[in-house]
């Protein structure tokens, strides 16, 4: 993995999580990381273990040199669409960063500048880019935190398992019981041959 894409700059990683889920927030982060590599299993979130993920949190939000973490709420996602929702939670992270970057990498192939800074968008970015790794892992640990929390309210859709995203049991209580307040309302749910998983 690199370390910098452009080593004289100040550069922040950006990412986000939940942007294909059927219900809750996006979550984005935005971490700008020290010279130096902070752990050998710092890598893409979705190639982690889940035990692995949160073993990293803690040592990345006290090694950065600055981390934020934001997010949109689904009523603010049905409005504005997903991707608008994922480019402004990024944007938001990055406005509650304590030192203002040079440079923004950004997971993916889809941005919209930020007040004047350089970006570069990468595909793949997360595994390819220790800044979007650590992005990756803040931004999915604490959706996942926010998504077990909602949990509690809704056990009957399986958040504390699924986070949010379409498997076939959620779908199934979908069809059982209905939407609630937290799901996406301008997503299309396939409720239509449901087989077992």
């Amino acid at each position: 993995m690199n370390h910098f894409f452009h080593p004289s700059l100040i550069e922040a990683g950006c990412d986000e999580a939940g942007r294909g889920c059927l219900a809750g927030p996006v979550f984005a982060a935005a971490v700008i990381l020290p010279k130096h590599a902070i752990h050998p299993l710092l890598n893409d979130s979705k190639q982690l273990t889940e035990q692995e993920r949160y073993t990293l949190r803690p040592i990345i939000e006290q090694e950065a040199l600055s981390f934020a973490v934001a997010a949109i709420d689904h009523e603010e996602i049905d409005r504005i669409n997903i991707l608008q929702a994922s480019i402004k939670a990024m944007h938001l992270a990055v406005d509650k960063l304590s030192i203002q970057p040079e440079l923004l990498l950004i997971d993916g192939n889809r941005f919209k500048p930020y007040l004047g800074i350089a970006h570069q968008t990468i595909v793949g970015g997360d595994a390819k880019y220790a800044s979007i790794a650590a992005a990756s892992i803040l931004a999915k640990t604490y959706r996942d935190d926010y998504m077990i929390a909602l949990h509690e309210t809704y056990p009957q859709y399986d958040w504390k398992q699924n986070k949010g995203y379409g498997t076939v049991h959620h779908r199934q209580m979908i069809k059982t019981h209905g939407l609630s307040a937290f799901h996406r309302k301008t997503f299309k749910v396939n409720l239509n041959n449901l087989v077992e998983e």
